[in-house]
């Protein structure tokens, strides 16, 4: 799959970093610069990506498409709401005014619905002043929604009428294929429309990018649930901690918080399928670990197990098209109390679903350098006159990802990594509950 950036046309205009890097070696980054796809020698990339090599470099261009003095900036975050939205439209703020001199830049409230005129939303007018502690906050001070991109031709016509010569789209898969679309149809309409993309999305999910902003700070946050459900547990004769978290196709959340706090003891992910019952189901090991050890915590991600929950035919869908999951978290509490009733054992069943409090959550501090970052590359590509890709990350070296990569499938957990083998031995649950 090609990797190369789409340009709007050559550079011909001295970036105003130029003085502001005048002292500083190799402050620029050229387009000839690649980041490696593969970092092992003498393996094959994982999850099929032979036909990847190498990113385009992240950073300052030291000639710009943009002229500053006439370009005006918009941003715009859709989706879920994620820690550290508000850090990253600072971000693209500071770095459009201060590093490019750029005074126009404005803030399309409630996502792509925000550029619908049916809607009869007013853009809000950013600068540094109304910026500057807003990345003390969660949420985003623009609001976020879902859908809004069934005519997109309507967008851009919207964003061709406030005259925007670059969109910032922060949000995650469903958010880039909008921002994909508009880029497209900038192109076809040869507008000077630059489209770039900020990876927001708390369960991981996007690939060819190491990690989407919010990430660290949502399974953060969710060790501490995991820390209040294994104190319930123990603090009762067989008592059970019962944990939900976010996660609807992959399953990174649960998994990083249970290696973070070492007090899960099972993990039900969406990559790996599980029973209920049987000798080699979920009750039975939650038995036996009762059995030796008096209490449990279980750490279930929201998409896990709804193989078991709904047929396809039940299935519903929200505004981004996406799948509304039926609630594993409740299931699972009233399937293990009914278990052990049955067998005459008492348990003490504590559940706890901080869901919401981890997604209205700031960012933690390694959270928001990355959400700074993000930003200021973000504009560095914008202003080239870059489009159609989204600001990634590759072995810890920032990079231009094209949105058709980067949407080209989902991010998820392989059950025979290293990485999930590390997760069950930090559980001591096995392989797979599933009965042969």
């Amino acid at each position: 799959m090609p990797t190369t950036i789409k340009n709007l046309g050559q550079c011909t205009v001295v970036s105003p970093l130029a003085i502001k890097y005048s002292q500083r070696e190799a402050a620029f980054i050229n387009d000839a610069i690649r980041v490696r796809f593969n970092a092992f020698i003498g393996k094959k990339p994982p999850s099929g990506g032979e036909t990847i090599e190498s990113f385009e470099a992240a950073g300052p261009r030291e000639k710009i498409f943009f002229n500053p003095e006439t370009t005006r900036v918009a941003i715009t975050s859709c989706g879920g709401l994620s820690p550290g939205i508000n850090d990253v439209i600072r971000s693209l703020v500071m770095e459009s005014y201060y590093g490019y001199g750029i005074n126009d830049i404005i803030g399309i409230p409630y996502g792509y619905n925000g550029l619908n005129p049916e809607y009869n939303y007013t853009p809000i007018p950013l600068n540094p002043d109304n910026v500057k502690s807003i990345h003390m906050q969660g949420g985003s001070i623009l609001g976020s929604s879902r859908g809004g991109t069934r005519d997109m031709e309507k967008l851009v016509d919207t964003l061709q009428k406030l005259n925007v010569s670059i969109l910032y789209t922060i949000g995650g898969d469903g958010t880039l294929r909008g921002s994909h679309d508009i880029a497209m149809i900038a192109l076809q309409r040869g507008l000077p429309l630059a489209a770039v993309g900020i990876p927001k999305t708390i369960d991981n999910d996007i690939s060819f990018i190491q990690r989407s902003f919010g990430f660290e700070t949502a399974f953060s946050i969710a060790v501490e649930a995991i820390y209040a459900a294994h104190t319930e547990a123990i603090g009762a004769p067989n008592g059970i901690g019962l944990v939900k978290l976010m996660g609807r196709h992959s399953g990174f959340i649960a998994a990083n918080a249970a290696l973070a706090s070492n007090d899960v003891n099972f993990v039900l992910l969406p990559e790996v399928p599980f029973e209920l019952y049987g000798a080699n189901g979920l009750c039975a090991h939650l038995e036996n670990r009762l059995q030796r050890r008096g209490h449990a915590v279980i750490c279930v991600a929201e998409g896990a197990g709804q193989e078991i929950l709904q047929k396809d035919s039940d299935k519903q869908y929200d505004a981004s098209g996406n799948v509304k999951l039926a609630d594993i978290g409740v299931y699972l509490k009233e399937k293990i109390q009914e278990y052990f009733k049955q067998k005459k054992i008492e348990i003490n069943l504590k559940y706890i679903d901080p869901s919401y409090m981890i997604r209205s959550a700031p960012a933690v501090p390694n959270d928001s350098i990355y959400c700074t970052l993000l930003g200021q590359n973000a504009v560095h590509a914008g202003m080239a006159g870059k489009t159609d890709l989204v600001i990634g990350q590759w072995s810890n070296i920032y990079t231009h990802v094209p949105v058709e990569v980067a949407i080209s499938k989902r991010k998820r957990i392989d059950p025979h990594s290293r990485f999930y083998s590390s997760v069950l031995d930090a559980t001591g649950q096995p392989f797979a509950m599933i009965n042969e």
